[in-house]
């Protein structure tokens, strides 16, 4: 098995990397790869979207060379797709993050920025809950997962507006908001599964057993 780790200019990749091959030790014949060629990845298996930074940047530099399309070929393919944090919320049909931006629109929904409450400081910066949905007890990424858990989280906008067969996991900063999300081969997550110590390392694990 090959799995890319998109690099489209955005981001720290090498944490991605290193937990992945550390996840993958554990399953044999996996390759992990950092992929920056669009026409590379319909050799992959399995690709993940990292992201660091704001909205607007990431899209373009994805669309700069045609990541994008890419992106929405090997959707089609039926192969997963795993957005990380802002990899997440490019995953969506827009975003407000300074401006109105269009994302890649795999899954119907919409990122906005946390709601500028006297007790909240943004960014959220550390470990919050996730509680699963009935759509994420039924789902293959959180085999032998409980049904709430705490991952590690570093953002300042969030996804809303989405589906709740979509959902799969909803987390709490002052509100509730989706924190997880998927439709058929495309999964998002918010937090950052590679700083998120063993049950970060197994959702990777069970990304890689997809």
């Amino acid at each position: 098995m090959k799995i890319a780790i998109l690099n489209y200019n955005i981001g720290n990749l090498a944490s991605v990397r290193n937990a992945l091959e550390f996840c993958a030790k554990t399953s044999k014949h996996t390759e992990i790869c950092i992929e920056s060629s669009p026409s590379a990845l319909r050799h992959y298996d399995k690709i993940i979207l990292p992201g660091v930074g704001a909205f607007g940047d990431s899209i373009k530099h994805l669309q700069a060379n045609g990541m994008d399309q890419a992106i929405h070929e090997f959707v089609k393919s039926g192969k997963y797709l795993l957005g990380i944090c802002l990899g997440m919320q490019l995953l969506l049909h827009k975003s407000y993050e300074f401006g109105s931006h269009r994302g890649l629109g795999l899954i119907q929904g919409e990122v906005v920025k946390f709601k500028n409450l006297d007790f909240l400081k943004i960014p959220q910066i550390g470990w919050n809950t996730c509680l699963l949905t009935d759509e994420g007890r039924k789902h293959p990424l959180f085999k032998d997962y409980p049904q709430k858990f705490y991952l590690y989280f570093v953002h300042s906008f969030h996804a809303t507006d989405i589906a709740l067969q979509d959902t799969l996991a909803f987390s709490k900063y002052g509100y509730s908001f989706p924190s997880i999300i998927a439709r058929e081969n495309v999964l998002g997550i918010q937090p950052h599964p590679e700083k998120s110590h063993n049950l970060g390392l197994k959702l990777l694990e069970n990304f890689i057993a997809l």
